[in-house]
């Protein structure tokens, strides 16, 4: 995978020794789960363990939604961890000089706890919806973090309304696939007027909120029966807490409505959350030829799922 810049063990115990001075490496391990960046489980003599994450060194394989990605990552867990009181890991060093490794980098915290995707299945239902409710609340919670303008954390463009901000991302989307020549069914200016006739059903937003955008369940941690913690807040941006991944066709469920305290919708809320559900689909099957994917799998799926919405 393009995005994927590993190093060597010795460049990663040099960056370790760097933001550790009094540890010793013992062990280094790569975690593959993740889609983009590279990520290393490094564990020291002192039985202390660290995330690190390493950022690819150029944008080629990013579309033009992921801007300045560790950026907004180490932004948006800062200032969750400064104002929310739901876990997130805390960063330990933080290095954009591309001195010892060839991208950027940080250092965090291991959360505690179980991946939920891995673990989901082996849960009973009254686990599954505790842990559903609870994400409900935390996005409402996230949803107090407000800035007076919308846009990506990880650039400083902003844009004074949410529909401006939502009208470049799809823009963005329609140029990438253009630009490698992705087929996403429909005609891009078809969709731009689609978009434009209910620009109105965005009006009622004024004040944009943190989104953590991809908050699906290999992107959650659970630990004896509740969240232990939320990572990959790459993709974070100032928008309406409606963008995330948990409010999306395939993944909006009951328990998670119920925490959020909104189980109903208004129809500018439906029209909104469309388009959202268009906006994540395009990203889905655009990314799959920016990162190389050998396995096009993705691409089918959100396919048809674009289909169903469009």
């Amino acid at each position: 995978m393009i995005t994927k810049n590993r190093q060597s063990n010795d460049t990663i115990s040099r960056m370790a020794k760097v933001a550790f001075p009094d540890k010793q490496v013992t062990e280094i391990k790569e975690l593959t789960e993740g889609m983009c960046n590279v990520t290393y489980s490094i564990a020291f003599s002192d039985g202390s363990e660290s995330i690190l994450k390493v950022a690819a060194k150029d944008r080629s394989g990013n579309t033009s939604n992921e801007v300045n990605l560790m950026r907004a990552e180490v932004t948006a867990m800062k200032l969750v961890a400064e104002k929310c009181s739901f876990k997130v890991a805390d960063v330990q060093y933080y290095d954009t000089s591309n001195t010892i490794c060839d991208g950027n980098y940080f250092f965090m915290e291991k959360l505690e706890g179980d991946n939920f995707h891995f673990v989901k299945e082996k849960m009973s239902e009254e686990e599954i919806s505790a842990i559903g409710k609870e994400l409900g609340r935390i996005s409402r919670e996230l949803s107090t973090i407000q800035n007076p303008d919308f846009g990506f954390l990880g650039e400083d463009t902003r844009y004074d309304s949410l529909y401006a901000f939502v009208k470049q991302m799809l823009t963005n989307l329609i140029s990438d696939a253009e630009r490698r020549n992705v087929d996403i069914l429909y005609d891009g200016r078809t969709l731009l007027d689609q978009l434009e006739k209910e620009e109105s059903a965005f009006r009622e937003v004024k004040k944009a909120s943190l989104v953590h955008w991809d908050m699906w369940e290999g992107n959650v941690f659970v630990k004896d029966g509740h969240v232990s913690g939320i990572i990959d807040w790459e993709r974070a941006m100032w928008g309406e807490p409606f963008m995330d991944d948990r409010f999306r066709m395939h993944n909006r469920d009951k328990y998670f409505l119920e925490g959020f305290g909104q189980t109903s919708f208004s129809e500018d809320e439906l029209k909104r959350l469309r388009w959202y559900d268009i906006i994540l689909y395009l990203t889905m099957m655009i990314e799959v030829f920016y990162r190389e994917f050998e396995d096009k799998g993705q691409y089918f799926w959100a396919r048809e799922m674009l289909e169903k919405v469009v």
